[in-house]
């Protein structure tokens, strides 16, 4: 039987699982063998170059499943940014009815959404943003422990007591994200409190994942120890791939005078970065990976990933049960 929470209900899906918005990873292919397995999948709105390919994108993941997607939008710090607000209005426009959004300064993007009758959950990093996005009225807060890929906040605060904490204090429903790539994980996360879980890398490293195979292949040879923390210096923490690239960055930052933006700039660009997806070199470029890594052991399909992450779920919940006694099954 399907585990029924507060997120299953809310978005409609059979599995307490979202695929979180990845850049050049949340494309049309995989949100809708994410949906279509019984999850959430989700596009990346920034991944597209500009609101009319998003509304392609969009149109494009519809005639690949009949089932409920959302849309991703982060904002970050950018000389340029992106035209945000173009991108809300288009997805709107063709009628996504679930946002995952992220980064500073939520507010009115998270207003727009809900004035136009939509459902959005809100990535944070403390229990001090989390409460903030509760006010500004959010459906959901997706907690990122310290284990995630890309950007886990300042304060460096596990997931184990992230989500403890967010049982104490937050009346919204919210999904335990960072580390979290199979059925143990999901009731862990439940036990804290979560209605589910959010995953990145795990989604990365399966069939319709858009990433290069050799990609898909090194997260599968690596450990949880292959990662590293690059802009700590400049107070916009990123963990991402341990290759040369990130390495380099790191030695720079070390050094007795640190390092500026602009000394780093070619070597964390974003088209590096999007080329080691396309070529399969890893150490060509900047990419994003949690620690969640060390769990991961094969490239399934979606369905195959969260059909198993279901069975591994009621297995779990059996074997607590009999340490207390219990029989019953879902």
């Amino acid at each position: 039987m399907p585990i029924v929470t507060p997120l299953t209900k809310l978005l409609n899906i059979r599995v307490p699982v979202v695929q979180g918005g990845m850049q050049w990873v949340g494309v049309p292919e995989l949100v809708a063998a994410v949906s279509n397995a019984g999850g959430l999948g989700i596009l990346t709105a920034l991944t597209q170059p500009n609101p009319d390919a998003l509304r392609e994108a969009i149109k494009k993941t519809r005639k690949l499943t009949d089932k409920n997607f959302g849309v991703n939008i982060t904002l970050l710090p950018s000389i340029n940014p992106p035209d945000y607000e173009g991108y809300a209005k288009a997805a709107i426009e063709e009628g996504v009815k679930i946002f995952e959004t992220a980064g500073n300064n939520p507010g009115p993007l998270v207003k727009f959404f809900k004035q136009n009758g939509c459902i959005v959950i809100h990535k944070c990093t403390t229990i001090r943003h989390a409460k903030a996005a509760e006010r500004m009225g959010v459906d959901v807060l997706s907690i990122d422990g310290f284990e995630c890929a890309g950007h886990p906040g300042e304060e460096d605060i596990g997931g184990l007591v992230l989500l403890d904490r967010a049982s104490q204090e937050l009346k919204t429903p919210y999904i335990a994200s960072g580390g979290f790539a199979d059925g143990q994980g999901l009731i862990s996360a439940m036990a804290l409190g979560a209605s589910g879980m959010n995953m990145g890398t795990r989604f990365m490293c399966t069939v319709e994942s858009p990433i290069h195979q050799t990609i898909k292949e090194k997260i599968v040879a690596s450990t949880e120890q292959d990662t590293v923390h690059i802009f700590r210096t400049l107070r916009n923490t990123a963990r991402v791939y341990k290759n040369k690239v990130s390495q380099e960055v790191v030695r720079l930052e070390r050094r007795p005078e640190g390092a500026k933006f602009e000394e780093l700039r070619d070597l964390v660009s974003g088209a590096r970065g999007r080329v080691v997806y396309e070529i399969g070199d890893p150490d060509y470029g900047i990419w994003s990976a949690g620690i969640v890594m060390g769990l991961i052991k094969d490239i399934p399909t979606c369905e195959e990933l969260l059909k198993r992450i279901e069975s591994e779920a009621e297995g779990t919940i059996e074997r607590l049960n009999k340490l207390c006694g219990v029989t019953a099954k879902l």
